[in-house]
């Protein structure tokens, strides 16, 4: 058994030491691209001053004749381009491949300084989470980097979901983890061929009113993801890291878009990925707490004063449970104000107006 001591420590001599806190920063759409794609790499600097988070995808999307073009690709993006205050993020080949390892030798040699977080897919349990964090740690010291990658994995897999929270608390690498759908719901042989969202077959009906079976009888189209998101987001929350909702697929629908992803929202999670630029838009909209939600968080933390005992606000009651949730919606518009001016005037207008 590995030491708690020992766990804060180098896996590299010469490595950077390992973070005790993986800190917070604004992730509420992962952007994926193609960095084989020599038009959407170029458009990329425009999505920097949108997205949160740019992610250069090496792995599914990126046909076996193209990887290492994706990969040149990306160190190019990662040397060339100012992201401002976005992240760059890396989608690697999955550990089975005969890329990953020259993936990951390749950009933590030659950008690592420029990347902040690697996404590993198809993680099955901590085993692959170990091997990645002591390569790393190998690369960084070769590299002389002064800061540790960050690792995100993805559960796509249900050997994942069943060892989510061994992956969650593997190594202090780990940044957070996001679905995966649609591998997932290949591994559970679920009978889908969507990517994430509903399916109207997984429905629940009414009663019958009578001996008619069929008349009048509502059907509720029911959620096929609720059980893994609310397990992960659990485990990363016991963990200290983050969770994230995976792929819409259905580009166009973008309503059931943002229901997804508000769902995914109200139960935990700080993001999604977005596959397309008008998911972007969808992402920043459910991700970011309402402004009149900001407000009452506001008032409630304001009326609370320690945050112990009870208060009255419009006939509603306020305790130390609700401060706790309060502080968390006001956090978050903390953070999300410090990158966006526009959400910051948004929030902080609503604010005094509920004060006042």
């Amino acid at each position: 058994m590995r030491s708690p001591k020992d766990f804060f420590r180098p896996l590299a001599v010469g490595a950077p030491e390992p973070l005790r806190e993986i800190p917070f920063r604004p992730s509420r759409m992962i952007h994926f691209f193609d960095p084989s794609n020599e038009k959407m790499a170029a458009k990329v600097p425009d999505m920097a001053t949108q997205a949160d988070v740019l992610l250069g995808n090496l792995e599914d999307a990126v046909r076996a004749d193209r990887k290492e073009a994706a990969r040149a690709g990306l160190v190019k993006v990662a040397k060339e381009t100012d992201l401002g205050d976005a992240q760059l993020w890396t989608r690697v080949n999955s550990l089975d491949s005969p890329w990953v390892l020259d993936d990951l030798i390749t950009l933590v040699t030659e950008v690592g300084d420029k990347l902040d977080v690697i996404m590993v897919p198809k993680v099955e349990g901590a085993a692959d989470i170990h091997y990645v964090d002591r390569l790393l740690a190998q690369l960084e010291a070769r590299a002389g980097l002064s800061r540790p990658l960050l690792v995100h994995a993805i559960l796509e897999t249900a050997s994942g979901v069943a060892n989510v929270e061994e992956i969650a608390t593997a190594s202090p690498r780990m940044q957070g983890i996001s679905l995966g759908p649609a591998d997932l719901a290949a591994s559970r042989r679920m009978k889908t061929t969507r990517v994430g969202g509903g399916h109207p077959g997984y429905l629940v009906r009414t009663d019958p009113e009578g001996d008619d079976l069929t008349a009048g009888r509502t059907t509720y189209q029911q959620d096929l993801w609720h059980y893994t998101v609310a397990r992960m987001v659990d485990a990363c929350a016991g963990a200290g890291i983050l969770p994230y909702y995976g792929p819409f697929g259905d580009i166009a629908d973008v309503v059931a878009c943002e229901d997804q992803f508000r769902n995914a929202f109200l139960l935990g999670c700080v993001g999604a990925w977005s596959l397309h630029p008008k998911q972007i838009a969808i992402a920043k909209k459910v991700f970011s707490p309402a402004p009149d939600d900001v407000a009452w968080a506001r008032r409630v933390i304001a009326a609370m004063g320690d945050g112990t005992g009870a208060v009255m606000i419009d006939g509603k009651m306020q305790d130390d449970a609700t401060v706790k949730q309060c502080r968390v919606v006001a956090d978050l518009a903390d953070a999300l104000a410090a990158r966006d001016p526009e959400l910051a005037a948004a929030y902080e207008a609503a604010t005094k107006e509920a004060l006042a």
